[in-house]
Order: C-alpha cells, then sequence, then structure tokens
C-alpha cells in the first residue's frame, strides 16, 4: 500500500492494490459505523469523473475510487492497448476531491489464471453499444460484479453519458440482489456542450471544434420528440444533420425507454424517454444521450 498523494485535510491517500488491503480498509470504515460509497473508472480522469466522487462523497461517509483499465470490455482493434494511464495524476486529483482511498488492482488479481466466469446481462445489453461492440457489455458486467462483491459498497456511483452501461449495471444488481444503491450521475460537459470522455483527447483541433454539434442536434432533436412528433422522421433528419456537420459513420442514433432501452416510435406518455447516439468524428468514437420527456398537455 502506497500513499502517493495526500487530501486537502493533510491525510495521506491510500492505494489499495489487492483484495484483501481493499476488504481490510473497508472493514475498518464498517467498525465505525461508517457508510461506504464505489466510484469505479478506468482512469484517465477529468471533471466527470470527479463529479461522480462527489456524489458519492455526498451519500457516504467514505468513498474508494476505482483505476482499472479492463481488458475484458474492449474488442479487437479497439484502443485497450493505448487508453491513458496517469495514476500519479488521476490520484492527485482524487486526493483533491476528497476521496478515502483508490484500489488500483492489476490485471492478473482481476483474472487470475484460470478464471473462467462471465456475467451476460439479457434485454438492456442488446442493440445500441451492444450491437457495434461485441462483449463488450459482458466485460463491464463482469468487472463491476466483482467490484462490488470485492468491496460491498452501500452505493456505487456511474456516470449517464455511458447510459446503456447504467442500465446494465441496475439490472444486473437487481437479478444478483447485490446490496446496493446504483446512482446515475448526471452528465458532465464542456462549455460547447461536448460531453466530457477521456478519448476526446484523440480529437483533433477540427474535430474538437465540429464534436459539440452532437449534444446540440441530440438537444433540438429531443425537444420535437417531447412535444409527440414521430421519431422515425425527426431521427432521420438528425442524422443528416449530424452528416453534414462532418460526422462520419453513424452507429446508431434511437429513441428509448429510459429503463428498458425498448425501441419507441415517439416519446411515451407515462414513462421517460431516452435519445442516445453513437458516432464516428475521424478515428474517434463519440457516444452521447439526453433525455426525452412528453410536454404537458400533449396527447
Amino acid at each position: 500500500m502506497t500513499a502517493p498523494a495526500a487530501r486537502t485535510d493533510g491525510t495521506a491517500l491510500p492505494i489499495l492494490r489487492t483484495v484483501a488491503d481493499l476488504r481490510r480498509c473497508v472493514a475498518e470504515w464498517r467498525s465505525r459505523g461508517l457508510t461506504v460509497g464505489l466510484v469505479p473508472t478506468m482512469g484517465a480522469l477529468h471533471d466527470g469523473h470527479l463529479s461522480l466522487v462527489r456524489a458519492a462523497l455526498d451519500r457516504a461517509d467514505r468513498v474508494v475510487a476505482t483505476i482499472f483499465v479492463n481488458p475484458t470490455q474492449f474488442g479487437p482493434g479497439e484502443d485497450f492497448s493505448t487508453y491513458p494511464r496517469q495514476e500519479t495524476e488521476d490520484t492527485a486529483r482524487l486526493a483533491d476531491v476528497g476521496c478515502h482511498a483508490v484500489y488500483a488492482p492489476d490485471a492478473g488479481s482481476m483474472y487470475p489464471e484460470g478464471f473462467a466466469t462471465r456475467v451476460i446481462v439479457d434485454g438492456v445489453s442488446r442493440g445500441l453499444c451492444g450491437d457495434h461492440r461485441p462483449g463488450h457489455f459482458e466485460g463491464v458486467a463482469t468487472v463491476v460484479t466483482k467490484l462490488l462483491l470485492r468491496a460491498l459498497p452501500d452505493v456505487a456511483v456511474f456516470g449517464e453519458k455511458d447510459y446503456q452501461q447504467l442500465q446494465v449495471i441496475r439490472r444486473l444488481v437487481a437479478d444478483l440482489d447485490i446490496p446496493v444503491d446504483v446512482v446515475g450521475g448526471p452528465t458532465v460537459r464542456a462549455a460547447d456542450g461536448l460531453a466530457l470522455s477521456s478519448r476526446n483527447a484523440y480529437l483533433s483541433e477540427a474535430e474538437r471544434r465540429v464534436a459539440p454539434m452532437l449534444f446540440r442536434v441530440l438537444r433540438e432533436t429531443a425537444a420535437v420528440l417531447a412535444s409527440g412528433a414521430p421519431a422515425a422522421p425527426m431521427l432521420a433528419e438528425a442524422r443528416i444533420r449530424l452528416t453534414a456537420a462532418g460526422f462520419g459513420t453513424i452507429e446508431y442514433l434511437d429513441l428509448r425507454d429510459a429503463e428498458t432501452l425498448a425501441a419507441l416510435d415517439c416519446a411515451p406518455d407515462d414513462r421517460a424517454g431516452r435519445l442516445l447516439a453513437a458516432v464516428r468524428l475521424g478515428a474517434t468514437r463519440l457516444i452521447d444521450n439526453v433525455p426525452v420527456i412528453r410536454s404537458l398537455g400533449d396527447s
């Protein structure tokens, strides 16, 4: 266990490497009657991640952030080898916001020799990113299940930017009776509307100027859908606008039920919808989503 960063109150931020270290730390907190929050990350932290830590601090007495670039959620040709790894900078940022511990295992600890179990969440994992990143949600569900069982937190916070992932995690927690409150943290955006993401660093200067158009198109399309307009023509128009703005492949742009992620033909009267998109801009894959709430008085 090492302590490369100090928190604002002067105490050292522990870096936990093993399951035993993590469980000892949590057990000591529990012995004092303290509640525990967990914020799983893959590192390369930005203000969006830090907002999740703050949300956990609002809900628990002690918070652990995890840093683990999970190999099982990356597909062939994806950016596992180049995904930014910057533990020193990340732990300093976590210390500054008041996080109480960092759990940073290595791959051998998470997936020891002979590891043979996968967690598959059906239903909400189908379609959207599930179609375009085969095996991705198996990797996410498996590693999140392990992290939750290792820490056994009272609350775990995940970002709404990865909305399908959030619903997958909520489903697995409900189905496996894991006693944790899963909280979705609102998407944090740059001043021009672009959702913060570690992968935004891949964008060229020209691409970065185009990227905010994704949120603008989603927001404006969602406003029309909220008035009761049929989805198909609105989604077609949104695709045209994104292509004209300079985006490449549009993997999906769909209106879905906010809870089940079932496809919708229009915004429902009795529950929330969600407009979700994944697009390519140069070599970078961007995802984003916005809520669609039927306007009062519409039928």
